[in-house]
């Protein structure tokens, strides 16, 4: 199987060509990865080039990795946002129908607006609030109408050991601070970009056998469990000095979204169902808290 992973300097695109086997062809936008290894250029606003791309590469599975995460940047570069986010898709999900080749796409709990009394499944109606959101959800209806084999996974509160992420900003500021102010009242599962990785080459593998597109389309993939931000930076705290990488845990002051104004609205409740994903493939996803406590333990050991 050849696989094109788009966005693979990415929190996700990086696990990625960790965890997938077959020939793995990595993508970024600036045609090098991370340790400065040369690699496919692949800018996802530039249709013109993205065809030429494809064709050069000709893969038989594209894994899309790749987006516009600036959510609160999105509400003045909305164009930008829809086009990378809901366009390109579209441009990915044409070339693969042509070419019998097949597509995994990721999306967002953004694509809800957050009102849900329980955790979101997969056919609950869509409303964005966000033009990060719409932007997305654009991006999941080219794909679902394309006609292209594929699966779109909805994920949320990514973090991982590197990159820019929530975790590595609670590390960073709590060793400069006493407390910190923290919102409370939005709820959600932190998950990590290599349990993601590591599910999507599970299923990945499961998918590719499947003759039908019986088991196509969209899967909610999130760690089990809640809490909201501040729960969240109480635990990455805790862990931090338990692993000996902070000396001292900060107070972290629990607030509300009003109190902590942003340019996007974020969904209040971004909890999502996992059922469908864990009985049709049989996965198993772990707590939210003992998937950090993985994390934690890779800083730790990359650290001593």
């Amino acid at each position: 199987m050849r696989i094109l992973v788009t966005g693979a300097n990415g929190q996700v695109g990086h696990e990625l060509l960790r965890a997938l086997s077959g020939e793995i062809i990595p993508a970024t936008r600036t045609g090098v990865l991370e340790d400065g290894t040369p690699c496919g250029t692949l800018d996802l606003a530039d249709f013109g080039a993205l065809k030429k791309t494809l064709d050069r590469i000709a893969p038989n599975l594209i894994i899309n990795a790749a987006a516009y995460t600036a959510v609160d940047r999105a509400e003045d570069e909305a164009e930008l946002a829809q086009r990378i986010n809901g366009e390109a898709p579209d441009v990915l999900s044409a070339w693969a129908r042509q070419h019998a080749a097949r597509v995994v796409h990721y999306s967002t709990d953004y694509i809800f607006d957050g009102s849900a009394a329980r955790a979101y499944r997969e056919d609950d109606a869509t409303h964005p609030v966000s033009a990060y959101g719409r932007s997305k959800l654009a991006g999941e209806t080219a794909l679902r109408e394309s006609g292209a084999r594929h699966l779109i996974f909805r994920t949320a509160w990514v973090y991982a050991a590197r990159g820019h992420n929530f975790l590595r900003t609670m590390l960073r500021v709590g060793a400069e601070r006493d407390a910190l102010r923290v919102v409370d009242d939005q709820i959600g599962a932190p998950t990590p970009a290599r349990l993601i990785a590591d599910v999507t080459a599970q299923v990945v593998a499961q998918w590719w056998l499947d003759e039908t597109p019986a088991r196509d389309g969209i899967y909610h993939l999130v760690a089990s469990g809640q809490t909201s931000w501040c729960g969240f930076a109480r635990a990455i705290f805790e862990r931090a000095q338990t692993v000996g990488l902070i000396e001292q845990t900060p107070t972290v002051q629990a607030i509300r979204t009003d109190e902590y104004p942003t340019r996007a609205v974020r969904p209040a409740w971004s909890v999502l169902g996992t059922a469908k994903l864990r009985e049709t493939f049989d996965i198993t996803l772990p707590d939210w808290k003992e998937a950090l406590d993985d994390v934690m333990r890779e800083l730790a050991n990359a650290n001593s």
